[in-house]
């Protein structure tokens, strides 16, 4: 079971940079296919234990844990971007959906998003 506060930043996130998958592709020889079902088997495990938890507070909010951005917000946006790239279904997570929607309308998410650095590609 996968810690639910810790679950993206700790549990998902690293799993999904580029060294780890390249690990799969390289030294274990896993294909593309083989990649992207571990990807998502990972990424999913922890976008659940965070929905779960999101679900269970007494107080839900507009963002993860509150009124107002916190780590978890910061972890969770970019992850949930992650998930799409490796084509995760997201229906059952639709807390965290409501929550990224929320967090895309505030002037620093939207200013850290990856197409809006100055080296995007």
């Amino acid at each position: 079971s996968v810690p639910r506060r810790r679950s993206v930043g700790c549990e998902v996130h690293p799993l999904q940079n580029t060294r780890v998958l390249n690990y799969l592709r390289n030294d274990l020889s896993a294909k593309e296919e083989e990649v992207t079902r571990w990807a998502q088997h990972w990424i999913g495990l922890g976008l659940g234990a965070l929905e779960q938890t999101v679900v269970s507070l007494p107080n839900r909010a507009d963002f993860c844990f509150g009124n107002a951005p916190t780590l978890g917000d910061i972890f969770l946006v970019p992850q949930l971007s992650n998930a799409r790239r490796f084509g995760c279904d997201l229906t059952a997570f639709p807390n965290l959906v409501r929550i990224e929607a929320t967090c895309l309308k505030v002037p620093a998410f939207v200013n850290a998003a990856p197409e809006n650095q100055p080296d995007a590609e």
